[in-house]
């Protein structure tokens, strides 16, 4: 069984009932973030149940030291963390002498969470009766302001309801944070200075081996009835904590209200010795505003985003609510504003994963950048990667490779390879393909060519080059071959010849060099520039054709499909219909010897090539091996099933599109995978925005114009979004018996909708 707590709704998620078992789940589906810095919805209250802390900040980790049993060469020496930040979030409360704790209330009713999507905004309210029988009624609001993105405020009200009350808010910031996940246990945070000023407070602390420095702060002020308390808090600090107290006394009914402002500077914006400084200037602009006055900022920021990347779903609610909630969350972990920063997997939602960037941002996150933002976002990400090629470089030299052959890592967040698993590490190379395939798909998308003289073209060089060094001839198939290698299926490691890596690394060679001929061509101080650097011969090309020519690619006549690696049809071909629910999911069912053993699919893995190079093969091949895979697949994943979506959809198999939109959209919000208390799937939610716009829109782009192939699923009334086309916005109507396209702005546009030519305007 899927959760099935949360409550259907277009522009909010909602929980109703306290439930010490969904504390978990809660706090990371009702996580926010603002793409500077976020945090988990644990409770600003003590808590004493089960819980997992969590706060982040964009940029900052540690390089936690790789644990492994056996050394192999080659072996990253770290993995990187992202690591729990300094707490600024926390409240305590004593009501007559009793500490408010969900925990230990006597009863808690009418509990309700919300996140307000809309409008960028986090509330829980509850009556609690404590061990002394007082009943309160709580009412907390929160947010990260995307204007003044250093700053959270939040607003914690208090009216008892059955007696007076001498109510103490303790605002305070805490340093002495661990993670939940450590290797060995290390101290990630060194607190170097804890200071009070007035009514502010501030404790400075650094990142231990990776030396980043933050100033964590908070400043807070006491209501009653809406009216300000001139109090002056008493402080209290440790070497790691600072706390403030407010004493106040209200009658029943009356409210007694905390409104706190706190949050982060960061020594990547600032001067080391000016983060204090800068953390006042960020309380004094808080204060200037005041909570209301922020709160409405708030809501023009987040309507200004959805005007742009809304989708409307009619007549079908959690399919509404779920690609709101992945729009929303996307929106919160990046906003393109940086080019320094990437989109984690798990975004500031939890620890797995370490929080890096992985090849989903090319292959999932890009599409969603480009067409919903301005395109310079997406070049953003594309720099990033560009900043990191001579870290690539290193990579590839480690295992042996030479002459500026270039392999990305599969995890990373300065360049650097940290992920320690070698079937992954070593073997999961075509991550290397998604990084040149998004050099590819933003030309075509946005017509930006320059991104390549400038930088793409030596991206695109070193990863060739790793290509034609990392395939071996084989006299005995008079072919290049690709040995050891793990695909996007990870349940298989170890393969020879993966079809979809084969596949990529032939493409990548055959684009890398069109691309030299038309920088030679119609950029030539950039080509003698690049040619310099890189000091490529001619005869290093031919060879590289070479490859390209002549790969080889595993195919059974049997099945007339290509095969996901040479031993596929040596398994035991049981289909996933076959297979017991109870031994649902695998991945924590089965031994991993078991699972290398059988035929079941993690992910999308020769039909991820097919969803890139869709355009290289026919309907009629695309059906096949759609119709051959998929009956193995488990979408253990979460980039699984919204290729699967996009490719039914393609096929006209509606029923099996809509039930992997539904997968792709509601993951998280119905906990499919049975591990949202650990954080989100942020950058599978791009993915989720593709079964939509590419799966049911059909949107494609070729020739350099938008085509669409429109259809929906029965169960929807109608549904549209928008897409920024190379500074023309398009808006998209779908329903049950028409489709409209309608120019928001821009200039009048030629499109192509069932192979007919349309002009919007």
């Amino acid at each position: 069984m899927n959760q099935d707590y949360i409550q259907p709704n277009n522009w909010s998620i909602i929980e109703e009932g306290f439930d010490v078992d969904r504390v978990k789940s809660s706090e990371s589906l009702f996580s926010i973030g603002n793409g500077a810095m976020g945090q988990r919805a644990n409770f600003e209250e003590q808590y004493s149940g089960p819980t997992f802390q969590g706060s982040y900040i964009a940029g900052v980790y540690y390089p936690d030291k790789t644990r492994v049993g056996w050394w192999k060469n080659g072996y990253p020496e770290y993995f990187a963390k992202v690591l729990n930040a300094p707490s600024w979030i926390g409240i305590n409360v004593t009501i007559n002498g009793e500490v408010l704790d969900l925990y230990k209330a006597k009863n808690v009713d009418n509990f309700r969470r919300e996140l307000n999507m809309k409008e960028g905004w986090l509330s829980r309210s509850f009556e609690a009766t404590l061990q002394n029988d007082l009943k309160v009624e709580v009412n907390i609001v929160r947010f990260l302001s995307l204007d003044l993105d250093e700053v959270g405020a939040i607003k914690f009200n208090i009216k008892p309801l059955n007696g007076s009350a001498a109510i103490q808010f303790q605002p305070c910031i805490d340093s002495g944070i661990t993670n939940e996940d450590s290797n060995w246990d290390d101290k990630f945070w060194n607190t170097t200075n804890v200071e009070v000023i007035n009514d502010q407070a501030f404790i400075e602390a650094h990142t231990m081996k990776t030396n980043f420095h933050t100033c964590t702060f908070m400043q807070s002020h006491a209501f009653i009835n809406d009216e300000k308390q001139d109090i002056a808090p008493e402080a209290t600090s440790t070497e790691q904590t600072i706390a403030f107290s407010y004493n106040v006394k209200v009658d029943q009914n009356q409210t007694a209200s905390l409104v706190k402002f706190g949050g982060y500077t960061v020594d990547r914006n600032y001067e080391k010795d000016q983060l204090i400084q800068a953390a006042k200037t960020a309380l004094s602009k808080a204060n200037t505003k005041g909570f209301d006055s922020l709160l409405e900022d708030q809501k023009q920021a987040w309507a200004e985003i959805w005007k742009m990347s809304d989708i409307t779903i009619d007549g079908d609610v959690k399919a509404q609510q779920g690609i709101r909630f992945n729009i929303f969350q996307l929106n919160q972990t990046y906003l393109g504003k940086d080019s320094r920063l990437n989109i984690g997997p798990k975004g500031f939602t939890g620890e797995k994963y370490g929080g890096s960037t992985y090849w989903d941002t090319e292959a999932y996150c890009i599409p969603f950048y480009m067409a919903t933002k301005d395109q310079k976002v997406a070049r953003n990400l594309l720099q990033y990667r560009y900043n990191h090629l001579e870290k690539a470089i290193e990579n590839a030299q480690k295992l042996g490779f030479k002459n500026g052959a270039a392999l990305y890592p599969m995890v990373t967040m300065n360049g650097e390879e940290c992920h320690n698993e070698w079937e992954i590490t070593f073997e999961e190379i075509h991550r290397n393909g998604a990084i040149a395939f998004a050099i590819f798909n933003y030309y075509r998308y946005t017509g930006d060519y320059s991104y390549i003289p400038e930088m793409g073209l030596e991206v695109l060089i070193g990863i060739a080059r790793f290509w034609q060094q990392r395939a071996t001839f084989s006299s005995d198939k008079n072919k290049y071959v690709i040995l050891g290698v793990t695909g996007p299926n990870e349940y298989e490691n170890n393969v020879n010849n993966n079809w979809y890596t084969n596949y990529i690394a032939k493409w990548c060679i055959d684009y890398a060099l069109q691309n030299i001929e038309k920088v030679k061509e119609e950029f030539t101080s950039d080509y003698n520039r690049i040619m310099d650097k890189v000091s490529l011969s001619p005869k290093e090309m031919e060879t590289w054709q070479d490859v390209a020519n002549n790969m080889y690619f595993p195919y059974s006549d049997k099945h007339n499909v290509y095969l996901q690696q040479d031993g596929f049809l040596d398994k035991e071909l049981i289909t996933v219909e076959d297979l017991e629910k109870s031994q649902r999911p695998i991945n924590q069912k089965w031994s991993w010897d078991r699972i290398l053993r059988s035929p079941y699919i993690k992910q999308a893995d020769t039909l991820q090539g097919f969803y890139f190079f869709e355009d290289h093969f026919t309907d009629e091949e695309l059906k096949r091996h759609f119709d051959f895979y998929e009956p193995f697949t488990v979408h253990e994943s979460s980039l699984s099933p919204c290729v699967h979506s996009i490719q039914a959809a393609k096929l006209n198999q509606m029923e099996q599109a809509y039930a992997f939109y539904l997968r792709t959209s509601r993951l998280d919000l119905d906990d499919y995978n049975k591990e949202v208390e650990e954080g989100l799937h942020i950058t599978s939610m791009a993915g989720t925005w593709m079964s939509i716009v590419e799966g049911f829109g059909g949107m494609r782009v070729k020739d350099n114009k938008l085509h669409f192939e429109p259809k929906i699923p029965k169960e929807w009334d109608a549904y549209s979004f928008k897409v920024n086309f190379r500074d023309t916005i398009v808006k998209v109507t779908i329903s049950q018996n028409e489709s409209n396209f309608e120019l928001i702005s821009g200039q009048p546009l030629d499109i192509i909708v069932n192979n007919q030519a349309k002009t919007v305007q």
